[in-house]
């Protein structure tokens, strides 16, 4: 995305892993689920499997949020969707882990996207050429940012697709990083700092605090001037934006 939505208004609503209170974070319930919040940006997580599909999934293992055990990046597409993605919760035993091609078809443009690069294999130019391709393919090139703790695996991308904008999460690093456009600092350092989103402004960047549960600092974001506002539970977050008057 050009990191500014048409036809939407500042701050953007962006759905962590989906809306990860309704329903276990990273399936497509949760991501539909986001959409009905009516959220602007969903974000989601990428692993590659050993057959080099493109899943949306937080840990390097399935252990946490499946019924099955061992690392994605070793596990075949067809072994992964044998597994139960529902995070322990019986109403969503058929969730299975989704691919980015399945989120793509599943939200079909109605909102943005922020992908999390969660491993190294995107420091290959042929990793970032294929999830440039899967974004093309699925109609998000021009309506996507991607982000990542790890800088280099943003720039990776971007070398292979400048128009593509790129995000620096960080819990740490508490004054804006140069070079990228999008920003998703913990939400502290916006304390520490609180001239961070003035900063960041100067740069043309867009600032969203990494805060998965935002409503009680709603206010303090809005005096910041934020530009994103991220939740696990986007449905309740917009209803608070709303009874605050931000949304």
């Amino acid at each position: 995305m050009n990191l500014e939505l048409p036809g939407k208004s500042k701050p953007y609503l962006m759905a962590h892993r989906g809306n990860a209170v309704a329903c276990p974070e990273n399936t497509l319930a949760a991501f539909q689920h986001a959409i009905s919040d009516g959220v602007d940006i969903i974000e989601t997580d990428l692993h590659f499997t050993s057959d080099n599909v493109l899943v949306c999934i937080h840990d390097a293992t399935v252990d946490r949020t499946t019924d099955g055990k061992g690392a994605v990046a070793n596990l075949s597409l067809n072994t992964l969707k044998t597994l139960h993605a529902n995070y322990g919760r019986p109403a969503f035993k058929n969730e299975r882990v989704p691919t980015l091609e399945e989120l793509l078809e599943e939200i079909s443009g109605q909102c943005a996207l922020a992908l999390e690069l969660k491993t190294d294999k995107f420091l290959k130019p042929e990793a970032c050429e294929q999830l440039v391709k899967t974004l093309e393919n699925g109609g998000m090139r021009k309506n996507v940012v991607i982000i990542s703790f790890e800088l280099k695996r943003v720039q990776a991308v971007q070398a292979v697709a400048p128009d593509i904008p790129i995000g620096f999460i960080t819990m740490e690093k508490a004054t804006p990083q140069v070079g990228v456009q999008f920003l998703g600092p913990a939400w502290p350092l916006l304390k520490e700092n609180p001239d961070y989103v003035v900063q960041a402004h100067q740069e043309e960047q867009l600032v969203c605090p990494l805060d998965e549960m935002p409503n009680p600092r709603l206010a303090l974001y809005q005096q910041l001037g934020c530009d994103v506002i991220m939740s696990n539970d986007p449905g309740e977050t917009a209803q608070a934006m709303s009874n605050l008057g931000i949304r």
